[in-house]
């Protein structure tokens, strides 16, 4: 067994698990992780984003199922990136990790990121894969694409071609990479794209080639995806491309993102039912370039919404 948590040697990897009113799957998040902290030369620190359900009380019993096993934070709540910046700060391993607190991580996960990290040490962020079982029971498994080995086309491929898929829960990333930002506190959604942006542009990025984590996906509300996309709306462009996380070498590429954000953000209003939202947001990305007309899955839908009678909603 490991010493109890902030004492003994240094641990490779850390662990933070994110808990916002998530009760319900905590538990599982938790045991999926503890058997694997020897192995893993890893330690695991759960934190409490101010909770107002059973969240609290289920952290209590962990501590009691596993004492000396994990760490509890409690903060005020302030959302997703104040609690990854919290872990980064509290953590002793030099690699970090973030499931969230409805995943799973799959058995020998963390041996494997701990032998990968012994085979690679110069790795800065390794991308694993996942499993993502839908609420219909079907499971698919997503494993890691070609990694360019060129800066520019990594940026390019994740944030454009979207042939790159980073998720934090199956991702290991070093704390050297938050030298050029931590997680933006000011935005409720999108917070992973400006961090993983300025790894894939700035510093080594391995692959491991098998799943770590299962994802369990539930139907969100259209419309609190929206409010928390819309919040952030399109200023998370120039937080991607701040001059602080990405230099002058990667700046070609931010018209063709902005057009890309006014095209999510148009998506997610139009699912939302939010038309005016959704024609604003069409039209920027047309004035800026003309050439999304050509992106058929969106144009469809702007067809539909500007053809549709008033108070009609719209089809997916």
């Amino acid at each position: 067994m490991s010493s109890a948590p902030g004492t003994g040697p240094a641990p490779l990897i850390t662990v933070v698990i994110p808990a916002y009113n998530y009760a319900a799957t905590l538990a599982r998040a938790v045991n999926s992780v503890i058997p694997q902290l020897d192995e893993g030369r890893a330690e695991l620190t759960v934190i409490d984003d101010g909770s107002t359900d059973a969240t609290p009380q289920v952290i209590t019993a962990l501590q009691a199922q596993h004492p000396g096993r994990f760490r509890a934070l409690h903060k005020a709540n302030g959302g997703l990136s104040l609690v990854r910046n919290l872990g980064i700060a509290e953590a002793r391993g030099d690699y970090l990790i973030f499931p969230d607190a409805d995943d799973a991580l799959l058995p020998g996960a963390l041996a494997a990121f701990a032998a990968h990290i012994q085979a690679q040490p110069e790795t800065k962020m390794i991308i694993g894969g996942h499993d993502a079982l839908e609420p219909s029971g079907r499971r698919r498994t997503y494993l890691p694409g070609p990694l360019p080995s060129r800066p520019f086309d990594r940026v390019k491929a994740y944030l454009l071609d979207k042939s790159i898929r980073l998720v934090p829960g199956a991702c290991v990333l070093h704390r050297q990479v938050f030298a050029r930002g931590f997680y933006p506190e000011r935005f409720r959604s999108a917070e992973d794209i400006p961090v993983f942006t300025q790894v894939l542009a700035n510093y080594p990025c391995t692959q491991l080639a098998r799943s770590v984590v299962l994802m369990y996906k539930h139907p969100d509300s259209l419309r609190h995806q929206f409010d928390h996309a819309q919040a952030g709306g399109l200023a998370l462009v120039d937080e991607v491309f701040s001059p602080q996380r990405l230099d002058a070498n990667f700046q070609p590429l931010k018209s063709a993102f902005y057009v890309q954000r006014c095209l999510s953000l148009f998506r997610s209003a139009y699912l939302a039912g939010e038309k005016a939202a959704a024609r604003a947001y069409f039209r920027q990305a047309f004035t800026r370039d003309w050439r999304v007309l050509f992106k058929t899955s969106y144009s469809r839908k702007a067809l539909r919404l500007w053809l549709q009678p008033s108070g009609q909603p719209p089809k997916n």
